[in-house]
């Protein structure tokens, strides 16, 4: 029992022992792989502490170069704003010398100009002086000589200055009128010439038809009627007179009314080409025509007003302007006319800088009087400017119409222009036509009017009657008294002639002296 229980007891220490050896041995193999996973952690963790330390150096590195380059960029951003500034600066200060040097110089300029006057001050005080001293002994030359008292010395003195002054006053007055009047005509020459320049019109205008051609004598029968009912027909409803003569294969149609022998003329001209000739027929024509006419005539105003660029015109006016496509004027035509004057106006006005469109509105309505004129009694500017101011035209537009031809005095630039580009038209060559022996009469009368006044020798008319040159007498006319001569015979021409245009008046004086050599 005793040997059973020792052996137990040897077998519990063996095992005891055994299980401690296995432990141990146990518990050293785990110590050994627990201190190698613990090297390997610490591996792994100094080879991921150096991934990180060496990120974090990149990362510093690119901070750094990431800061500096921001801090270069500043630093030349700065730079150029004071390299900028300083050039600012340096310009300020170039300029600032300029104007001291200006301004010196200015002061330099001033002190000499003060010392000028000075210098003529006290030149004009010793000439007063000395004006005074001779005028003293001439008062006491004069009283000696003539035994007047002072008194009267003085006032002989005083009319004697005052004949020179004056003459030197007219000398001074003929110079600078010479200066005003060639800058003048230099001036008003450049614009005419660039607006006939900028203008293209044809150059032989329109003429009314007064005649109708016929296919034969034969026709005129049939246009008389039976008992001349057709032609009493024709009269009635066109109110024009039907002259049927021994003129071969013609109809002379006589009326004051241009719109009225229009029509009288188309419809007597489709009569012809119908063939059928009778008094039903003969209404039925010229109603229709009438038609026409009418349609025509707004048609005419409208493309004048749309081509001119103008609006608000009263409905009237535009059929009025139309009417001017039948008006003539010593054979030009009105609307023609008209529409040329809107436009060198308008030329003229661009030039000035004044209102383009004013003077586009009062150049199409200056003679819209000529549109009724032989309806309603008066001139056509009155007239036109009457009926323009009544269809709402204002009050600019209706003095330039009243005043085109010079009867008032203009409000405006536009209303000049307006009276110049009328006469700039109607003179043109080619505008208007007059017979001969009209002709012949005006030069005539024009030279007659020229040798009227005192002084002139001889007067030529030239250049178709558009310029009158006259030769005075040299010993009985000086220079002050030629320019009074021209500005006389200027506005007595204006008075006692009609013509178209304008006139040049040249007053010539010469003289000469001739010796011969035997």
């Amino acid at each position: 029992m005793m040997n059973i229980t020792i052996a137990l007891a040897a077998g519990l220490v063996a095992g005891f022992v055994l299980s401690f050896l296995y432990f141990k041995i146990s518990t050293s193999k785990k110590s050994k792989e627990t201190e190698e996973d613990a090297k390997r952690l610490l591996q792994n963790a100094e080879k991921e502490a150096g991934n990180i330390k060496r990120e974090a150096q990149l990362e510093a590195s690119d901070t750094v170069l990431r800061i500096k380059a921001e801090a270069e960029k500043e630093l030349k951003e700065r730079r150029s704003e004071l390299n900028l500034l300083d050039k600012r600066l340096r310009q300020r200060e170039e300029m600032f010398d300029r104007k001291i040097e200006q301004l010196d110089k200015k002061e330099h300029f001033f002190n000499k100009k003060d010392r000028e006057l000075s210098n003529r001050e006290k030149g004009l005080q010793e000439k007063e002086q000395n004006y005074e001293a001779l005028l003293k002994k001439q008062n006491e030359v004069l009283a000696q000589i003539s035994s007047l008292s002072v008194e009267e010395a003085r006032g002989e003195l005083l009319k004697r200055v005052e004949e020179e002054s004056r003459f030197e006053a007219a000398k001074i007055a003929k110079r600078i009128e010479d200066e005003v009047q060639e800058t003048a005509d230099r001036k008003s020459k450049e614009i005419l010439s660039l607006a006939i320049q900028r203008y293209a019109s044809e150059y032989v205008s329109d003429n009314t038809i007064s005649t109708v051609s016929l296919p034969n004598d034969e026709m005129k029968g049939r246009i008389i009627g039976r008992e001349g009912r057709n032609i009493r027909t024709l009269e009635a409803t066109t109110g024009v007179e039907f002259i049927v003569d021994d003129t071969p294969e013609t109809v002379i149609l006589s009326c004051f009314d241009p719109v009225r022998r229009e029509i009288a003329r188309i419809s007597l001209e489709r009569l012809i080409t119908d063939g059928r000739i009778h008094p039903t027929r003969i209404e039925e024509i010229v109603e229709k025509v009438k038609k026409e006419i009418e349609a025509t005539i707004k048609e005419e105003g409208e493309k004048a007003v749309f081509d001119l660029g103008l609006h608000g015109l009263h409905h009237e006016l535009v059929r009025l302007i139309g009417r001017l496509k039948y008006r003539t004027s010593y054979g030009q035509n009105v609307l023609q006319h008209s529409r040329e004057v809107a436009y060198l106006a308008s030329v003229m006005a661009g030039e000035l800088r004044v209102d383009q469109r004013l003077a586009k509105r009062a150049g199409i309505l200056h003679d819209i009087g000529k549109a009724i004129d032989h309806e309603v009694e008066g001139s056509h500017q009155s007239i036109g400017a009457d009926v323009a101011k009544k269809h709402g035209e204002n009050a600019k537009v209706v003095n330039a119409i009243l005043v085109h031809h010079g009867e008032g005095d203009p409000m405006t630039v536009e209303a000049s222009l307006i009276a110049a580009a009328d006469a700039l038209s109607a003179a043109r060559p080619g505008a208007r036509k007059e017979t001969m022996t009209d002709y012949v009469k005006r030069v005539e009368k024009l030279e007659q009017i020229a040798t009227s006044v005192e002084g002139v020798n001889r007067s030529y008319a030239i250049q178709a009657g558009r310029e009158v040159r006259i030769i005075v007498k040299p010993e009985e006319v000086n220079d002050i008294l030629c320019a009074k001569i021209s500005r006389d015979l200027a506005k007595k021409i204006e008075t006692e002639l009609t013509y178209p245009g304008q006139i040049k008046v040249t007053v010539i004086r010469e003289s000469r002296f001739v010796e011969y050599a035997k």
